[in-house]
């Protein structure tokens, strides 16, 4: 008795460790996220988080996005990683109940006959329950802090989308906005070879030309401003925006193209180090060994119930005592379980050595990707854009010297612009490169140039 009041005991305040905490576990999300994208994280649990969250995104939205505003607001405002992170609510609810013993299972049994009745009542706990419980805790918790980083993953590669949809967007609006000064050009070409060409001062066949490029120039137009719709709406879909906030701001322009290149120092290892789907693959290999562990250990005896009994008949005194029970492994001896066990956990492990050759190979790529576009960006800068330039100007003082005509200075104007939108696509590409090698470097699998 006094042994069965013991481990009864032992149970009450195993059951008491186990509780949930304030945060809810995301405290650590938000200090992964902040590390690796600068920028504040809230999970929307109440309406006071919500309406806070609220009035930031208002607060940012009252000014034209930037690359950083448009990553804040999608942490904050992005329902599909809110929702997300209730996986994390779930995972501390797993790993509260993994903590916590089973109950106790109570029997009752009458049996009465010929004027004679007996009644026996039980009290037993499965011990190997209560043997095992400090490592399935252990488990759980392992399997929380899994469900962190998946939180924290998700939570960065949300902020990394952000960039490149605003990078995308801009360009795209930029794009527009050359793509009209083209389409007027060609208007005015077209009207001027149309009355040439009435007055009998131009032939029918460049006059035509002159026509087609126009409407070629006006196709061009329409599908530029469907681009730029599409590239604002994804940027909207990221950041979570709707209704009046649709008409949310952004810079006439790109960020200029930094001085120098970034050089990352020791880039494989950096990734090895900080990247949240390697350290995920890691404590999931973890999980799995502890698991398999625990499988090998109780592969015999899975169920051993251990309690109190005690046993009245009519005319009889009581009866007390303990009572066991074990179930014999005679037909499943846990081979089936331990092969599993030790199948999943061999898994991991390559899983996770397939998680880290792929993390130093996207880092490689990513840098290739990154210094291209950088090359390609200060090409078009250094070069191109002031080369057309100087066309220009060598163009406009032939034809003040009324040595070319006015067709030709125009077509050249054409060519100049093409120069600056080629320009534009350059830098775009630079900067969603950026973002794809800093998403290598401390993120996740997210491969450069591709969305998640």
């Amino acid at each position: 008795m006094i042994r069965l009041g013991a481990g009864a005991a032992a149970t009450l305040v195993l059951a008491g460790c186990a509780s949930f905490s304030p945060d809810g576990g995301f405290d650590h999300v938000a200090a992964l996220t902040r590390e690796r994208t600068g920028q504040p994280v809230v999970w929307q649990r109440s309406a006071e988080q919500a309406h806070a969250a609220q009035a930031r995104v208002a607060e940012l939205l009252a000014q034209p996005l930037s690359a950083d505003s448009a990553a804040e607001i999608a942490l904050l405002n992005n329902a599909g990683l809110q929702a997300r992170f209730a996986d994390l609510g779930i995972a501390e609810a797993d790993y509260v109940q993994a903590a916590r013993p089973s109950g106790p299972a109570i029997g009752l049994e009458r049996i009465a006959g010929g004027g004679v009745a007996e009644l026996t009542r039980s009290l037993t706990f499965n011990l190997i329950d209560l043997l095992r419980l400090p490592a399935l805790g252990q488990l759980g918790r392992q399997r929380f802090e899994q469900a962190q980083f998946r939180a924290a993953l998700e939570a960065v590669g949300v902020a990394a989308d952000a960039r490149r949809a605003y990078f995308a967007a801009v360009a795209a609006q930029d794009r527009v906005n050359y793509a009209v000064q083209v389409q007027q050009a060609a208007e005015g070409t077209a009207e001027l070879a149309r009355g040439m060409a009435a007055a009998g001062n131009f032939s029918a066949l460049s006059q035509m030309r002159e026509q087609a490029f126009y409407d070629d120039a006006t196709t061009q137009l329409a599908r530029t401003r469907l681009q730029a719709t599409t590239e604002r709406e994804r940027l909207a879909r990221v950041l979570g925006l709707w209704g009046p906030q649709l008409a949310f701001r952004l810079p006439a322009r790109l960020p200029d193209l930094p001085a120098q290149p970034l050089v990352p120092q020791d880039a494989e290892a950096t990734a090895i180090a900080q990247r949240l789907d390697v350290q995920l693959a890691q404590r999931q290999a973890l999980a799995t060994a502890r698991a398999l562990g625990l499988t090998q250990a109780t592969r015999y005896v899975d169920v051993f119930d251990l309690g109190y009994v005690d046993k009245r008949s009519t005319g009889s005194p009581t009866l007390r005592g303990a009572q066991a029970g074990v179930v014999l492994p005679l037909f499943d001896f846990g081979s089936a379980r331990v092969a599993r066990a030790r199948a999943e956990y061999l898994q991991s492990v390559q899983h996770t050595a397939e998680v880290a050759v792929n993390a130093r190979s996207q880092v490689r790529e990513a840098y290739a990707a990154y210094r291209t576009a950088f090359d390609l960006a200060r090409h078009y800068r250094d070069d191109v854009v002031p080369l057309r330039q100087r066309i220009a100007q060598e163009n406009q003082l032939r034809y003040n010297g009324m040595l070319i005509s006015v067709f030709e200075l125009l077509a050249d104007a054409r060519e100049q612009v093409a120069g600056v939108t080629g320009y534009i696509d350059a830098l775009r590409d630079f900067w969603i490169a950026d973002s794809n090698l800093r998403d290598a470097l401390t993120g996740g699998s997210t491969a450069p140039g591709a969305a998640r």
